[in-house]
Order: structure tokens, then sequence, then C-alpha cells
């Protein structure tokens, strides 16, 4: 495959950022936060058998995503969804089983978050999302993923309790920072790398005050919805779109050779 100047191009392993992108990656958000709340509270495992029931799931779906040649948009959206069920239990475990609390587990993450980025940017030279198509590239891609979700979990934990926020209010917060963002990209020539991982970080905390305000008790600003019911409305509305709506892979300039 080639462009108009003839710079040979190649296919990514991830999907090329669209609207519908944007709508699944809130809805998986959304499915990680009751999905990992059903099993680490409604079945009583706790958040240490939650994480490490999740870090293997993790773990195998990582492996095959790596493994098979190209994009395929069910591998990679399953993948997706075990990085945000992770990502619950993990931020639940540091913030409360660790007793470090939200602001701790926010510092810790974000650390680690960067740290990341800045090691998948020193070692392979960007960090944008089309040139993942390597070993390395999906290594780095998918523990800088695994973090963000942990991280946003946190974050959105931190604004709906501590900072006092309420579920309500923090939707329309980072409704409104994930507004900023996307007219950033339509009316700015900031960096599309940095917006992506911005508005990738902000519909995480999204997704899990979204998840909190359905299946928290009504006393608590919630819907009382059943945790297991909203997870499977969400997996369907999940499998739905993507049944429905085409997805493709990315597409990146290749290096010559």
């Amino acid at each position: 495959m080639q462009n108009n100047n003839t710079q040979p191009l190649a296919l990514s392993k991830v999907p090329t950022v669209t609207a519908t992108f944007w709508l699944v990656k809130i809805l998986t958000t959304t499915l990680g936060e009751t999905g990992g709340d059903a099993v680490t509270m409604s079945m009583n495992l706790g958040y240490f058998t939650g994480t490490l029931i999740f870090a293997l799931i993790f773990l195998v779906a990582v492996v095959v995503q790596i493994k098979h040649s190209s994009f395929n948009k069910w591998i990679y959206w399953i993948t997706v969804v075990a990085t945000t069920t992770m990502g619950t239990t993990l931020a639940d475990f540091a913030d409360r089983s660790l007793g470090i609390g939200y602001p701790g587990g926010t510092l810790l993450l974000s650390t680690l978050l960067i740290l990341t980025l800045f090691l998948w940017r020193v070692t392979c030279g960007t960090v944008a999302v089309s040139s993942v198509n390597t070993s390395v590239t999906e290594i780095f891609y998918w523990v800088t993923i695994m973090f963000s979700q942990t991280l946003g979990t946190a974050l959105g934990d931190w604004t709906a309790d501590t900072e006092g926020l309420g579920y309500e209010g923090s939707m329309m917060l980072f409704a409104g920072a994930l507004a900023v963002v996307w007219a950033g990209s339509r009316f700015t020539t900031f960096s599309r790398t940095a917006l992506f991982w911005t508005a990738f970080i902000l519909t995480r905390p999204l997704g899990a005050v979204v998840g909190d305000f359905l299946d928290k008790p009504l006393a608590a600003g919630g819907m009382a919805l059943s945790r297991y019911s909203a997870s499977l409305t969400l997996t369907l509305l999940i499998v739905t779109l993507l049944w429905l709506l085409p997805q493709r892979p990315a597409i990146h300039s290749a290096p010559a050779h």
C-alpha cells in the first residue's frame, strides 16, 4: 500500500479513531466498572482475588492480540474490556485495600502512566497509536492502556466520592473535559497524539462514574440496578455496535527497507 508520495504504508493492529471508536470505548469502560464490581462485590470475591482473575484474562487476551497477525475488532475490544475490568479491581485494591486512598492511587498511577509513555517514546520514537503493529509497540500500547484504565477508575472515584461531586457532577466534569479535548482537535494545532491519549484517559473516569451511577444504591445517588443486568446490557450494546458498524485498522508510514 502506498500514499500519493509513493511512501509505503502499513496497517496497524488497532482501529482507526472515529466516533464509533469513542462510543464503544466509553461503553467498555462502563462495562469494566459494573463487571469488575460484580466480581469483587456482588460475588464477594474481594479486590485482590478479582484483580488476579482479571489479570489472568488480561494476559491471555494480550497474548492472543499480539499473536494475531492483523487487526481483528473482536479480539481488540475483548482485550480492551480485559484492561478496563482489571483497571477497576486494581484501582479499588490500591485505593481501599492498600489504604493509599484516591489521591495516593491517582498519583501512583499517573506516575506509572507517564513513565510508560516516556519509555515507549524513547524506545520506539513515537507513541502514536497508528504505529502499533509490532510486538514491542503492542506491549507498550496495552501496558499504557492498562495503567490509563486503572488511573481513570481512581480519578472517577476521587471526584465522585472524596471531592463530593457525586456521580452526576463527575459525569458533567469529565464530559466537559472531553468536549474541550474535542474542540482542541478541531480548532487547534495541538499534537493529535497528545490529544488522543488525553481523551483516552478521560473516557475511563467518565465510564467509571456512569457505571457507579447505574449500580449504586438510591441512597448513594445511584439507580440501584443489578450489576449483572447492567453488565449484560452493556455487553449486548457493545456487541451490537461492533456487529453493525465497520471498523478499519489505522494506517501509518512503513519504515523504509
